[in-house]
């Protein structure tokens, strides 16, 4: 494993450095971006069970769902990014109105320059290249802050950084909290942070001293409606899959369900059954199954159970699941009813294999719950009902809407990814990371000799006032 580069050079240094770099690859051309993303993707191919191992030991993450969530998201953006690069790049034409007559006008993209990337440790590969690639289509040099909680996979993040870049390029700086708010203290042209709504406030704070641009992929409380129309083992499964990949801990995991009372008794069986298909289908124990991964830590083990014990206290039912082992930091599937409001799991992110079922009685009760709290950063609604689907989309807030599926939105190309408000700042993936880590730069050509303008300089006489009139009162 390589010496770690924040212990070769200071913070500053880099960060100088890429000053330099930054400045060059400004006039970069799309062949040179694309180079640097398709080192990237023969690193990760020739590395993949590297990738694999490094997940295992950090999460006890099973191998395909690694290929799934951490390997292929990367390879399909670099696939995606590869194929638009140059289309992205080029400068886009703009109409004109009448009173810019013998003007053009072009946007043009040009990089931010150094960025930050500070990673997370739910899925610490994929959310760490992830931003880079965007980074590095805009032409943009890069400084990574992995997480201190999955330290394999940060290591194999600076292996790979390391051989394929030199660190005025691209950096990786490992580290705990210090390192952040050291690395925060600095002026970044672009900051993209994915993490908690709680630290990113943080890191907006820091950033406005700079007056820095920043990217917010944070979290909250992303609800599942499910209508009274709707097919339940079809959605429990989707609902299940969500919910429990890498063991609840994903952002745009489902949250809680809000279920119209007369489907809960069978929504309910449909869960159950789909939890034993997935996990315990010949009947060893849920525990043993290798396709579920493990909680990231005993911090957050003990948060997660401490949720269960709390939500048990203060009257919620555990319907299914419950059990836990602290030695392995398993945590089994657990579906919770009679949850209330003054519980810790409905006010916080669960951020675990932790199930809460509300109930209500017509779509507008299920709507005034959703808009009544901080706005999530993905909202599901499963249902036939099309007016239903639009009612929903038109009357609450969220960062996306998947409707009659989970988490599937995360992986189209080319739609926008991220959160509004408490949810996130900006968004990510694809033609929208490119234009987060760009300057989207207006350029307008005036021709040489009498414009419309010329009439309208002073003196201002009767003649240039009624010009002036015109304008208000026509354009």
């Amino acid at each position: 494993m390589p010496t770690s580069q924040s212990s070769l050079f200071s913070i500053p240094d880099i960060f100088s450095s890429q000053a330099v770099k930054a400045s060059q690859w400004k006039k970069s051309t799309f062949r040179e971006r694309i180079s640097r993303l398709k080192s990237i993707s023969a690193w990760i191919k020739e590395h993949q069970q590297d990738i694999r191992n490094a997940l295992q030991n950090d999460f006890g993450k099973p191998e395909a769902e690694t290929d799934l969530s951490e390997i292929y998201p990367v390879t399909s953006e670099i696939t995606h990014t590869l194929k638009n690069l140059e289309k992205w790049m080029s400068p886009k034409s703009v109409g004109k109105p009448l009173t810019m007559l013998g003007t053009s006008g072009k946007i043009y993209l040009e990089p931010k320059g150094r960025s930050l990337i500070i990673a997370p440790w739910n899925y610490p590969f994929s959310l760490a290249v992830g931003p880079l690639i965007s980074a590095l289509a805009a032409g943009c040099t890069a400084i990574i802050k992995p997480s201190e909680l999955t330290p394999h996979t940060s290591n194999l993040l600076e292996e790979m950084i390391t051989e394929l870049f030199d660190q005025s390029e691209v950096a990786v700086i490992q580290g705990e909290i210090e390192t952040s708010q050291e690395l925060l203290k600095l002026p970044f042209d672009h900051i993209f942070f994915t993490g908690s709504p709680a630290v990113g406030k943080i890191v907006m704070k820091a950033a406005a001293g700079h007056l820095t641009s920043v990217t917010l992929e944070l979290g909250g409380k992303s609800p599942v409606i499910i209508d009274r129309n709707t097919d339940l083992k079809d959605a429990a499964g989707k609902i299940l899959w969500g919910k429990f990949i890498n063991s609840g801990q994903t952002c745009i995991a489902p949250d809680y369900i809000l279920a119209h009372e007369e489907v809960l008794s069978e929504l309910l069986m449909e869960l159950k059954v789909g939890i034993q298909k997935m996990y315990d289908s010949n009947y060893k124990g849920i525990e043993h199954s290798p396709d579920l991964s493990r909680i990231v830590n005993d911090k957050h083990f003990n948060r997660l159970t401490d949720y269960i014990a709390d939500a048990e206290k203060l009257g919620a039912k555990i319907e299914f699941g419950g059990h836990y082992n602290p030695a392995t930091r398993y945590i089994e599937p657990t579906i919770l009813l009679d949850v209330q409001d003054n519980m810790k799991i409905m006010q916080e992110e669960i951020f675990g294999p932790i199930l809460p079922v509300k109930t209500y009685q017509n779509l507008e009760e299920a709507m005034d719950y959703i808009n009544s709290r901080p706005k999530p950063l993905a909202l599901y609604h499963f249902g036939n009902d099309k007016d239903n689907h639009e009612k929903v989309l038109q009357e609450t807030s969220s960062g996306n809407v998947v409707i009659n599926d989970c988490v599937l939105h995360y992986s189209h190309p080319n739609l926008p990814f991220g959160g509004v408000n408490n949810s996130g700042i900006g968004k990510a993936h694809g033609y929208f990371g490119f234009l987060e880590f760009s300057n989207q730069k207006g350029v307008l050509r005036q021709r040489v000799g009498m414009t419309n303008l010329t009439l309208l300089r002073p003196p201002y006489g009767l003649k240039a006032k009624q010009l002036i009139s015109s304008l208000i009162k026509w354009f």
